[in-house]
């Protein structure tokens, strides 16, 4: 038994509201549950109780032994002086306030509708990978759809904290902002959180003004990237290096070691010098990239926009020094579909949401077009018989797993929700 499901009980009233009485016999009538917070503090606020000839009103505390009550030392805090009444599984202690006075105990397992704790057991009982896994596929598809919005935009908003931060960073400037969250796709899971360092050793006031040389970005880039520090005898790579320094003397700016990139494990269209030259490009060929992108409404726009490659040099190299067979490089549909699950469309739904904007249909009706993410979690929704058929519906799945299964909030999520209604 856990508190999570005597707060279900409590809150929606599952349990036999007739006849109910204290643990010292007194008549109980609930006209206000009250509210439940949350937060630090008792369970429920404001609830209106009726217990014996005396209306109350105050607060609701809920735990599975009444002796939990010591075990978390409540009678140390004075949040709890006000508890009109203890809402226990299982009263093993009597519970007193201050001034001694006794805090009346209801003993919920014996008012507890028998359906629903057979259907709580029959959720909570041992799983494989998720709780309701045999379950999922016999969910109605309405309710399931109208929960993988709500998923789909708490995945958002978590998204949305990192750019508030950056915005904070950059003082509130969107295109400083823009670059640094491309800057960290840009290097995917391995080389994300040193491409995002780089982005962010760099004021973006030098990118702007530097943008009309490509070369110029890209020593920056890579020699922040820690890729310009040995000597070869590439002739490109002696230019891009006295490039690098001059810059760095022109800016001030500080030549510390930020990480070291990754090129193990990477196809080599994901080596860190491709990657690097292309957000270099795309920087060169598109000024006021922030107006461009904020404005993305089609999947075919995106695709038009990213039209970027790396510079001439790296067409046929992947390092400094050896040559490969010549190449476009240019990024690719599905490396574009990252960039709008995890750039685009979180910096739309952000800025929209800094002016006032409503644009969530707009935001679903992009990634609706979107093809689904690959990964071992839609992996394994597949086989529960739940196949996701773009990628807003993997984001909302990946935001179910990770947010929700992982940590047995089943009565926090309307599927857990639905399987306790049923008969």
């Amino acid at each position: 038994m856990k508190e999570d499901f005597l707060h279900y009980l409590w809150k929606y009233k599952k349990w036999n509201t007739l006849d109910l009485k204290t643990t010292n016999g007194e008549t109980i009538s609930v006209l206000q549950a009250g509210q439940y917070l949350q937060q630090a503090g008792p369970d429920f606020f404001n609830a209106q109780i009726t217990i014996g000839p005396q209306k109350w009103a105050g607060n609701v505390e809920i735990h599975v032994k009444s002796s939990d009550w010591y075990v978390h030392h409540h009678e140390k805090d004075e949040a709890y002086e006000n508890v009109i009444l203890h809402v226990v599984w299982e009263h093993d202690t009597a519970v007193f306030r201050k001034d001694n006075s006794e805090i009346p105990v209801l003993e919920l397992k014996n008012y507890t509708d028998k359906a629903v704790l057979m259907n709580y057991q029959r959720l909570v009982a041992p799983k494989s990978w998720i709780f309701c896994e045999k379950q999922l596929k016999e969910l109605d598809a309405f309710l399931f759809k109208n929960w993988q919005e709500r998923l789909f935009f708490e995945r958002l908003e978590r998204k949305s904290k990192a750019i508030y931060q950056l915005l904070e960073e950059t003082n509130n400037d969107w295109e400083a902002v823009l670059f640094r969250m491309l800057a960290k796709n840009f290097g995917l899971n391995t080389n994300g959180d040193i491409f995002l360092k780089i982005a962010q050793s760099i004021p973006f006031d030098v990118i702007r003004k530097e943008s009309f040389e490509v070369e110029n970005l890209e020593a920056l880039l890579l020699g922040k990237a820690n890729l310009l520090e040995t000597e070869k005898e590439d002739n490109y790579f002696k230019n891009i290096q006295f490039r690098y320094f001059f810059l760095l003397h022109k800016y001030q700016l500080e030549s510390k070691l930020l990480g070291q990139v990754q090129f193990f494990k990477h196809r080599p269209d994901n080596f860190p010098t491709i990657r690097l030259s292309q957000l270099a490009n795309l920087y060169h060929l598109h000024q006021n990239l922030f107006s461009k992108i904020s404005t993305i409404d089609t999947i075919d726009k995106a695709y038009d926009l990213f039209q970027v490659g790396p510079s001439f040099y790296w067409e046929n190299h992947y390092q400094f020094d050896k040559e490969s067979p010549r190449k476009a490089k240019k990024l690719s549909k599905a490396f574009v579909d990252l960039l709008l699950i995890n750039t685009i469309v979180p910096i739309q739904f952000a800025y929209a949401k800094s002016l006032g904007k409503e644009i969530t249909d707009d935001l679903i009706d992009l990634l609706v077009d979107v093809a689904p993410e690959k990964n071992s979690i839609i992996d394994k929704f597949h086989t529960f018989g739940i196949k996701a058929a773009n990628s807003f519906e993997t984001q909302s799945l990946l935001q179910l797993k990770n947010e929700y299964c992982l940590h047995g909030k089943c009565l926090h999520c309307a599927v857990g929700m639905e399987l306790l209604k049923q008969h």
